[in-house]
């Protein structure tokens, strides 16, 4: 039995577990594996958008109210002040200070602990990105820093736009399409996809120490975007994680 959600009224969404990505008809960013899903209309959610909260906060803004809308407020271009991209269907907007989050980056823990590292969000840095290896983020609408996540020991610092980009780069590739309807050749296509994201990290790395410092750094980097992906993608059990985790060396 599936359920009603106010996005899509006419007719009851059921859970689907499909190895293929999809597009989020609610906030029209990228998912991957299970969905919920109207085969009739051909209509997907993530589950943060499908079990969505009226209203919340966010330990990053403390003291400000988040409510759940289903388009996103005036006539203006939004973008969301956690990964920095652009609002295009369902967010959680506050009223009184103008921010906006998308459902899976409302779902960014403040503080995440990756082995034995400790990570924190923020929005101004000090050090480099380790995937596009800037400083300040690039890309995003003007005005939006997007979040970082930092190491307490300073030295891991992920853009969380970078990480998305980094997945929306391998879905890219031509050898990957959401048109297939093959789920037993979909992971395959999208591993090979995923293969060209090795060399660039495999660049980044190398200035971080030989032996077991540098091997040490990169299995951070794994474990990070194991986790990392899985939260924004909506679905953090997803097998694609641990795709990532051993493509990324």
């Amino acid at each position: 039995m599936g359920e009603i959600h106010a996005g899509h009224p006419h007719r009851e969404l059921v859970l689907k577990s499909y190895k293929k990505s999809y597009t989020c008809d609610g906030c029209k960013e990228p998912g991957i594996g299970s969905r919920h899903r109207c085969e009739d209309c051909d209509y997907d959610l993530h589950k943060d958008c499908m079990f969505y909260k009226s209203t919340t906060r966010h330990d990053f803004f403390p003291n400000s109210a988040f409510k759940f809308l289903l388009q996103p407020p005036g006539h203006r271009e939004r973008c969301c002040d956690g990964c920095g991209k652009p609002v295009r269907g369902f967010v959680y907007h506050c009223k009184e200070e103008g921010w906006d989050l998308h459902p899976c980056c409302m779902n960014l823990p403040n503080k995440l602990k990756v082995d034995d590292v400790k990570f924190k969000l923020r929005d101004k840095v000090l050090k480099k990105c380790f995937w596009c290896n800037r400083r300040r983020l690039e890309g995003s609408v003007s005005g939006i820093r997007g979040w970082s996540y930092v190491s307490k020991c300073e030295k891991y610092h992920f853009h969380v736009y970078c990480a998305s980009e980094m997945m929306l780069e391998g879905w890219k590739n031509e050898s990957y399409s959401n048109n297939n309807d093959n789920d037993k050749t979909a992971p395959d296509s999208l591993a090979l996809a995923l293969k060209n994201l090795e060399l660039p990290l495999q660049r980044r790395s190398r200035g971080n120490g030989g032996g077991s410092s540098g091997d040490k750094f990169i299995r951070i980097v794994k474990m990070f975007f194991k986790v990392f992906v899985g939260i924004l993608l909506g679905d953090p059990t997803i097998t694609l994680t641990c795709l990532v985790a051993e493509l990324i060396r």
